[in-house]
């Protein structure tokens, strides 16, 4: 599979930004099966911009909006309009985008729109590009929800992207294919033939606090009790802050750890950012879901463990294509919102280390995320599982 990333700053005048993104395609071969993977920022028209893409391509392209995104040429861009283009002879895609999900539909919703899109490759996919909105309607519905449904309906196919981001305001972020929008949604794109698809996910905490509590009550993304007492009781006996409501920028450099029990006895590990605490209740609110039954942990970090982090998810990926005789061409990027802030003003640290580490000929998309899809190995088996992350770093290989 060859690919080639695009990438403009111009979202006002969308006839001059599609011919600055053709222009960059020169002397690039395309073979018989494409696909975009695009990625643009909240104020783009995007349905203008599709309308205009559609007439210089005929390949299907699916996105989302990002708060801030980066490709192995021009590093951080804090604005406008990338695109990946993947192509090959060897490879089919097919893609599609569920209706407007709900807490009560999005179950069925995503299995539905998932055996369509699958039945065009003949089932025979090897991976899932998917990009989502949290689904916020009388309940917060977590990442994690969106990921489950997806990787049953894919009976555990893997599963890379993340959730669309926008500047923070959690209201303009949305997910694109070709000329359909949807706010609360999923859109995906399964690729079958020659792959073999690596990944690795880094979350930064090499320190935990002595935090240690099983979950005794929780909804989703909402636990109420932690071994015998609430679970802001907890977070009093700990000596950790718990005088305010809203409580994301307090824990920003302190994300939790869940442990979580899988169906077959393992055990997989997933950062988690905690956002609001209800004192009435002596709950806490995070922003992936924390099951009970799952033991619940704190992480120390600083500035310097989100960068080194970086350097070490790409020795990961390294040996893991080392090892395969597949030539791996293209890289994509997820991270999560919560590591951007926490490099307050070293914002484009991140994105530097993708240029540095970057292989020879390979192109790279990345963006930073509200929550990261990613398969996570067992801590038992080393089986992998698809998984949502908060606050973690994430590289696919194809």
């Amino acid at each position: 599979m060859d690919s080639i990333v695009l990438y403009t700053d111009e979202i006002d005048y969308l006839e001059d930004a599609v011919e600055e993104l053709v222009e960059q395609l020169e002397g690039f071969e395309f073979k018989s099966n494409s696909l975009g993977i695009l990625l643009a920022e909240e104020d783009t028209d995007y349905l203008e911009l599709y309308k205009l893409l559609s007439e210089k391509w005929d390949f299907p392209i699916i996105g989302c909006t990002a708060m801030a995104m980066f490709n192995g040429k021009d590093g951080y861009c804090s604005n406008g309009i990338s695109i990946m283009i993947l192509t090959a002879d060897d490879c089919r895609f097919s893609v599609g985008i569920t209706d407007t999900l709900s807490t009560a539909n999005y179950q069925d919703c995503i299995s539905t729109t998932y055996k369509d899109v699958s039945a065009a490759v003949d089932n025979e996919e090897k991976l899932i590009i998917s990009y989502g909105v949290l689904v916020t309607e009388d309940d917060d519905v977590a990442g994690d929800a969106l990921v489950n449904a997806l990787s049953t309906a894919g009976n555990g196919v893997p599963i890379y992207g993340g959730l669309a981001s926008d500047n923070f305001n959690f209201t303009r972020n949305r997910v694109f294919l070709n000329d359909t929008i949807v706010d609360n949604g999923l859109a995906m794109a399964l690729i079958a033939g020659n792959i073999n698809p690596k990944y690795i996910c880094v979350n930064s905490i090499e320190n935990r606090a002595n935090f240690s509590f099983e979950i005794t009550e929780s909804r989703s993304n909402q636990v109420f009790r932690l071994g015998n007492g609430t679970f802001v009781e907890a977070l009093e006996r700990a000596g950790v802050a718990v005088d305010k409501d809203d409580v994301i920028g307090e824990y920003l450099l302190s994300p939790f750890v869940v442990t979580i029990k899988q169906p077959d006895g393992d055990t997989v590990e997933a950062a988690r950012n905690l956002s609001m605490l209800n004192h009435e209740r002596g709950s806490g609110t995070f922003l992936g879901a924390a099951p009970e039954g799952s033991y619940l942990g704190i992480g120390i970090i600083n500035r310097e463990d989100v960068q080194k982090s970086d350097d070490f998810a790409f020795d990961e990926i390294t040996k893991l294509i080392n090892e395969s005789d597949y030539e791996y061409k293209t890289f994509f990027v997820t991270t999560c919102a919560a590591r951007f802030l926490a490099l307050a003003s070293n914002t484009k640290a991140e994105a530097e280390v993708c240029i540095d580490r970057l292989p020879d000929g390979c192109s790279l998309l990345g963006m930073y995320a509200f929550g990261e899809f990613c398969p996570t190995k067992g801590t038992k088996t080393g089986k992998y599982y698809n998984m949502f992350h908060n606050f973690t770093f994430t590289i696919l290989a194809i």
